[in-house]
């Protein structure tokens, strides 16, 4: 079967030939299978959700977040009840000396981890046509880009710090409340006229969690990768255990959770296959994520003039390596062969950097707390610029 576009050209071409053992290409079969799971939805949070709307305004917001800090009991009503069973009742896979060794690993990247974020993992589930319906839908993910962005930043900082997917922890809280967030936006997506089912599928469906789940995990590393990151096997292996519990906490179904790389791997051709299939709205959302890079120098004069040039043009230029011309030049990203160039040097002075730090004694430790320290700073400066809602209430209030 031929390659989805996505891995015909730049970095996922490379990695295909670099990274990745074996073939992973899909068959008619695994793509029949995968595609039933776009009817897929969550039917314990949407049932929580459902009955949220029977409650008192603002009543079953206040019940969820007493349950997720206290857990249920006697008086929990059912829902509710149901949905926190089913995630107390931890799966026998989760390892938490590897929860806590890929999360390490993540934190070692620092603030390099965020470029990925934006440039390759939001920017690429851009391409993905049916999953942005939801999105556009919202409004919000257009109107206040900024502001989202940062608040995904945080969510996936909370999830990757170690020790935070311990349950009643901020990471496992996180997970949760971001979970009753889709269950929202699918309930408020359904309510409309307007939904083509035929043509979009289900609204934030289990196809494209799954997708999500990827783009914040085997991209993230990949993408680190080519920004001169260096893993070992067993913490690239860490890494994804660490998100295979995070999809198991969002509700992604376990048939769709990759146990191994191989097995993302496969799961991403499959994804590039069937949903990586980009539209006008793909552009529009493209746009916003570059308009909020652009911020970056609002009220800064000429210097802030530059900042923001400087910024698109980076953040641009790593999209345009990792997603390819094709992808790149619908999207409308700025082709800027100079900051290209700029980002693979860079790259390869980071490789080297990591080369050494796998070679010195107690290099990778001072990694890690430099990595930390960075990521700590990065988020009291978001609180204080923007102040996120990491309850996510006003989005469900929204949705």
């Amino acid at each position: 079967m031929e390659d989805p576009e996505l891995f015909r050209q730049g970095g996922f071409r490379l990695a295909s030939r670099l990274f990745i053992e074996g073939d992973i290409r899909g068959t008619e079969q695994q793509i029949k299978r995968l595609r039933e799971f776009a009817q897929a939805e969550d039917p314990l949070a949407d049932a929580v959700v459902a009955w949220m709307h029977t409650q008192p305004r603002n009543a079953g917001q206040r019940q969820f977040e007493e349950t997720l800090r206290d857990g249920a009991n006697e008086n929990t009503p059912a829902p509710l009840k149901a949905l926190f069973e089913s995630v107390e009742a931890t799966p026998f896979w989760v390892d938490e000396q590897r929860l806590r060794s890929g999360a390490k690993a993540i934190l070692r990247t620092g603030l390099l981890g965020l470029f990925p974020l934006g440039d390759m993992s939001l920017m690429g589930g851009y391409l993905a046509s049916r999953a942005t319906k939801a999105l556009v839908g919202t409004g919000e993910i257009e109107h206040k880009a900024t502001k989202r962005l940062v608040e995904t930043a945080a969510w996936w900082i909370d999830v990757t710090t170690p020790g935070s997917l311990a349950k009643g922890e901020k990471g496992y809280s996180s997970a949760i409340r971001i979970r009753l967030v889709h269950a929202h936006v699918r309930a408020a997506m359904n309510r409309r006229d307007d939904w083509d089912y035929a043509a979009w599928d289900k609204p934030v469906n289990q196809v494209q969690t799954t997708g999500t789940l990827l783009l914040f995990s085997l991209v993230f590393v990949f993408g680190t990768q080519l920004l001169g990151v260096r893993y070992s096997q067993k913490e690239r292996a860490d890494i994804l255990h660490l998100w295979r519990y995070v999809g198991w906490l969002m509700g992604v179904d376990e048939e769709l959770l990759p146990a191994n790389e191989e097995d993302a791997w496969r799961m991403l051709w499959l994804l590039a296959k069937t949903e990586f299939i980009p539209d006008e709205d793909s552009k529009r959302l493209a746009r916003a994520l570059l308009k909020s890079h652009e911020a970056i120098g609002e009220g800064r004069g000429f210097a802030g003039k530059v900042l923001s040039h400087v910024a698109v043009r980076v953040h641009s230029s790593i999209s345009r390596l990792v997603l390819g011309k094709v992808n790149a030049d619908f999207l409308e990203l700025p082709n800027d062969p100079i900051a290209q160039a700029l980002i693979v040097t860079a790259a390869g002075l980071n490789f080297a950097g990591e080369t050494l730090r796998q070679l010195i004694p107690g290099a990778t430790l001072l990694q890690e707390r430099i990595g930390q320290a960075g990521r700590e700073a990065y988020l009291r400066q978001l609180e204080k610029v923007f102040a996120p809602d990491t309850t996510y209430a006003q989005h469900m209030r929204a949705a």
